[in-house]
């Protein structure tokens, strides 16, 4: 099945609320809605012409204070149907959230958590939502760019590796 066919589908059941990107990346990409992500999800998930039964991997990228936005990005495959795809959520920079797909993919459990680590995106519904790999009183995201890491952490010295040279 093509990307266009995946695309259509999703249209006929779920509504045109997304754009594509297949020029510029070696995986096409469906950009989705904050507030579609959950909906768009399911249906690749639980359509079964498509069938998206394997999420890879959830990545967030910082496009920067200028910009003003994240990006979280799905790696997500559908195992027999040989089917791969991104869905790439643009998400507010000032308000970061999204929604859970942890009842879709079990897999999204730890990812998401790390996305609310180093980002401090918001997943709502997420049935752990804590940091995953920092303290809980750590301060600060240190995957966004604005990030500026503290000076002590219970009175030990925290290094910062970019004055370190």
């Amino acid at each position: 099945m093509t990307f266009q066919e995946i695309s259509d589908i999703l249209k006929s059941t779920i509504g045109d609320h997304f754009t594509t990107d297949e020029k510029q990346v070696l995986q096409p990409q469906l950009i989705v809605p904050a507030d579609k992500l959950k909906a768009t999800c399911l249906q690749l998930h639980t359509n079964p012409l498509l069938y998206f039964d394997f999420l890879s991997s959830i990545t967030g990228l910082d496009n920067g204070v200028e910009k003003g936005t994240f990006e979280v990005l799905y790696h997500i495959y559908s195992i027999p149907f040989d089917h791969h795809i991104i869905i790439k959520v643009l998400v507010d920079r000032q308000n970061p959230q999204i929604d859970s797909v942890t009842d879709i993919w079990k897999g999204a459990n730890w990812q998401e958590r790390e996305i609310y680590d180093m980002f401090g995106i918001t997943i709502h519904g997420h049935p752990d939502l804590r940091r995953i790999l920092l303290p809980e009183d750590w301060q600060g995201f240190p995957l966004r760019k604005d990030y500026q890491v503290q000076e002590y952490y219970h009175g030990i010295k925290v290094e910062n590796q970019e004055n370190n040279g």
